[in-house]
């Protein structure tokens, strides 16, 4: 093997009285996907921004090309090759995908040459293998679509040193599977990849070593040969993990709670009918650009539907906003957590009370804080959040534990119906199947899922039924007995209907 492109040398970082890595060494070869997995919190996205300048280690050192270097910011990062694809995409959302793709470029001359521009733009989207306008404005791409553009972006660097942080995550498996023969391409080149995914089966495909971390500790590095998923589930969690994907009895009772009929909003999708029942869980799947977020968002409000008929419980109704959609009692666990599901500065105990804050409001009109750490203590202990305290700003938590976050807050609600949009995005590999219980638990309760999903195995392990889009139309819907990954796919690729699959 060639010589180390990036070392780090017994890194360790705390932020005030909390360790969030201890004595960390890592050593990254061109050429080679190098995995790093771990649970929610046990340090991966401390360790990503101290290898690109963002945060500076408590102790510890690191190498580029064998000399010791302190990399004190993200040019400095950049200037040495090493750049990053983060778990949340940062598009600017008043430029094009092009002007995003090229945001950080630098070019002779005082004027752009757009056209050249956007060539460059579309082989860099070809090359990731996804297909993308590079003339769209930021602000109207999909989280998924927000990926490639991210990719694409880190692609354009001359980079050495690629660390992409779950860049499947809000992909379909056929988007995941081009996207990691683009990471075999760009290690043949001899690029360094770190590949950072809760999704295992991913990482025995991709990876070359795999490096298990847990509570900001190393575990163990090993060749991907001498790994197994049981074995890597066990290291992170320090324990054995049963099968995460079995599937459930259904709990479906003969009740429609929620009937959409023909379902559509101006030229964005059009023609979805479905009813839902209570105990069901009805997921949809299909491939990027299939318009299943706007369906979500059509349903709670934030995207009103222009046509079509809902019946909620019976009664026809026309959901103009969110507000409207929670007196319902309808709820909505968005993907794009930032945007739509927590207000970063605020911390875990009112994030969690937030939708339901009149709920704790005394007779004289303030907020009964200790009712609101009580209830958040009790979510903090039910769906294992990983804080130092109730009282920590979520922007402070990782992804995941973000992620619980977000899905306390709509529990709280206590819905009727909740739409889930990639409800495991970026969750560990033991949450999500503590996530997977809490949605048969809140459905065996009577209430009914809507699971948005382009986890394939998510949606067979959940789905009393299984609808497909693509390009903003209803392919058709799958019964439990029907549905398998094939038959999802042809769907979801146009190539049959489910009447044939049937």
């Amino acid at each position: 093997m060639s010589e180390p492109v990036l070392e780090l040398k017994g890194i360790s970082k705390s932020f005030d009285m909390t360790k969030a890595l201890t004595d960390m060494s890592i050593t990254l070869f061109p050429g080679e996907v190098h995995a790093i997995i771990g649970e929610n919190g046990a340090g991966k996205s401390t360790m990503i921004k101290i290898m690109t300048g963002i945060y500076q280690p408590t102790s510890g050192s690191m190498q580029v090309d064998g000399t010791e270097i302190v990399i004190s910011g993200p040019q400095t990062a950049r200037e040495q090759g090493i750049a990053a694809i983060y778990q949340e995409p940062m598009v600017f959302p008043d430029l094009d995908v092009a002007e995003n793709i090229f945001i950080s470029s630098t070019q002779e001359g005082l004027l752009v040459n757009r056209g050249n521009l956007r060539t460059k733009a579309r082989e860099l989207i070809q090359r990731v293998g996804m297909s993308l306008d590079v003339d769209r404005i930021g602000s109207g791409l999909t989280l998924a679509e927000q990926q490639v553009v991210e990719i694409a972006r880190a692609l354009s660097q001359d980079v050495r040193v690629l660390i992409m942080d779950e860049p499947t995550a809000s992909l379909s498996a056929h988007e995941a599977a081009q996207l990691r023969r683009v990471t075999r391409s760009l290690a043949k080149d001899g690029v360094a990849v770190v590949y950072i995914s809760h999704r295992l089966e991913e990482i025995l495909e991709v990876a070359d070593r795999v490096t298990v971390i847990r509570d900001g500790e190393h575990i163990s590095t090993r060749p991907v040969s001498e790994v197994t998923s049981k074995g890597m589930i066990a290291e992170m969690v320090g324990r054995e993990f049963g099968d995460l994907f079995q599937k459930k009895p259904s709990q479906t009772q003969d009740k429609v709670i929620l009937s959409v009929k023909d379902l559509a909003c101006n030229d964005v999708f059009s023609g979805i009918s479905f009813d839902l029942n209570c105990g069901e869980i009805l997921c949809m799947a299909g491939l990027v650009g299939a318009r299943r977020t706007d369906v979500g968002l059509s349903l709670f409000g934030i995207r009103p539907a222009t046509a079509g008929l809902i019946h909620f419980k019976g009664v026809p109704i026309d959901i103009q906003s969110a507000r409207q959609a929670m007196d319902l009692g309808i709820a909505y666990v968005s993907e794009d957590r930032r945007k739509f599901g927590l207000a970063m500065p605020m911390s875990v105990r009112t994030s969690v009370t937030l939708a339901t804050l009149a709920d704790f409001m005394s007779r004289s009109g303030l907020i009964d804080q200790d009712k609101e750490r009580e209830v958040a203590e009790a979510f903090r202990e039910r769906l294992n959040i990983r804080t130092p305290s109730v009282e920590t700003p979520v922007g402070m938590l990782s992804g995941g534990n973000q992620q619980k976050v977000m899905l306390a807050k709509w529990l709280n609600m206590k819905p009727d119906v909740l739409i889930f949009d990639e409800p495991t995005r970026g969750v560990d590999v033991g949450a999500k199947a503590e996530v997977h219980d809490l949605i048969r638990e809140f459905v065996a309760e009577g209430g009914a899922a809507l699971v948005i999903s382009s986890d394939l195995p998510e949606v067979l392990a959940l789905g009393d039924r299984i609808l497909v889009m693509r390009e903003g139309v209803q392919m058709g819907i799958l019964s439990n007995e029907e549905a398998t990954q094939e038959n999802i796919m042809a769907l979801a690729t146009g190539q049959t209907t489910s009447q044939e699959i049937a």
